[in-house]
């Protein structure tokens, strides 16, 4: 079961202006978490003390919510609340991430639920950019776009196809044919190549140092990068790279850049594919992650390089939830 929170305010103090605000509301809930009314255990609304002519509550089972459990409050009279607001807390049997809507203007209220926005993270291999966009994003409710896989995908058509990936031809008729998708499922990213979920065979050491090879080829880059924009201006969601600060999102509010040294990169590294049963030693994962890193940096097109107005955080010393935690705080100070 799932809470799925939200809010509207109404025009005026009215029985038909509540009926009409708690029916778009209601039916908005449904339609964005995809439930049947049947799914509904309770709903509660709590509504301010200028709202005095209808009971919320009332206006919901009129609506056709009547199978589920309805309960009315009223709030304190607050100085500086929001006028005419009515919020709700619905109670759904779902196993979905909810989605929580505000309308009207009660928008106001969650500009971090309302509002597009963006999440630049970036960083060298190993630096923990992945685990930590993951729960970020969880924890917010937005999306998680791995940009990684999309070059992962690319490499490893190369390796399918056995094609050279250093010809820089191949690569761009490879590239204008193929099939290349993502698609999120039960909050997860899913890689689709040729129709084929791909997403666990784009993690192998060698897809992630192809994937640093092609993706220094201008025209994939381009591909790419725009793919990536229309996803993120349509969504909130937060992505993680060498160059989304820097390129491919240059104009994102919120930008970070996790960085930690070679050695600890390389254990991290090693330990992941230890667990996968990878037979790299430790001295191979340190030495792909060097090579890496010149690749990164001083590749022609978009290299990788901290944004001037990011923040960076050394992740050596620190936990995952540690790092989760002051991104989320520094968001929050800006929303």
């Amino acid at each position: 079961m799932k809470a799925i929170r939200g809010a509207t305010t109404v025009s005026e103090d009215s029985p038909l202006s509540i009926r009409e605000s708690v029916r778009e509301l209601l039916l908005s809930v449904i339609d964005a978490n995809r439930l049947q009314i049947s799914d509904i255990v309770c709903i509660m609304f709590s509504s301010t003390a200028d709202i005095k002519s209808y009971y919320p509550a009332k206006a919901a089972r009129e609506a056709g919510f009547s199978s589920c459990a309805l309960y009315s409050s009223l709030e304190p009279e607050i100085d500086g609340a929001l006028e005419r607001c009515i919020r709700i807390m619905v109670l759904a049997d779902t196993d979905s991430a909810p989605e929580h809507i505000y309308l009207n203007g009660a928008k106001g209220l969650r500009k971090d639920i309302t509002a597009v926005y963006n999440v630049a993270v970036d960083g060298p291999a190993g630096s923990g950019k992945s685990t930590v966009c993951r729960l970020v994003a969880e924890k917010l409710g937005i999306l998680y776009l791995d940009t990684g896989a999309m070059y992962r995908a690319i490499a490893l058509k190369c390796v399918k196809d056995k094609k050279d990936y250093g010809d820089k031809d191949v690569v761009k008729h490879l590239l204008n044919n193929i099939d290349l998708k993502v698609e999120y499922r039960n909050g997860r990213q899913i890689t689709l190549l040729d129709g084929e979920d791909v997403s666990d065979l784009i993690r192998t050491p060698q897809v992630s140092m192809l994937a640093s090879y092609v993706s220094a080829y201008s025209f994939v880059r381009a591909k790419m990068v725009s793919l990536q924009r229309e996803i993120a201006k349509k969504t909130s969601c937060i992505l993680d790279g060498r160059d989304i600060g820097t390129n491919v999102l240059p104009n994102c509010k919120f930008k970070f850049y996790l960085n930690a040294s070679p050695q600890i990169r390389a254990k991290r590294r090693y330990e992941e594919g230890k667990a996968q049963g990878n037979a790299q030693t430790f001295n191979q994962v340190l030495n792909d992650i060097l090579e890496r890193d010149f690749q990164d940096k001083n590749r022609a097109v978009a290299p990788l390089k901290k944004a001037d107005d990011a923040v960076e955080i050394d992740t050596s010393n620190l936990t995952v939830s540690e790092v989760v935690a002051e991104i989320i705080s520094k968001i929050q100070e800006k929303i």
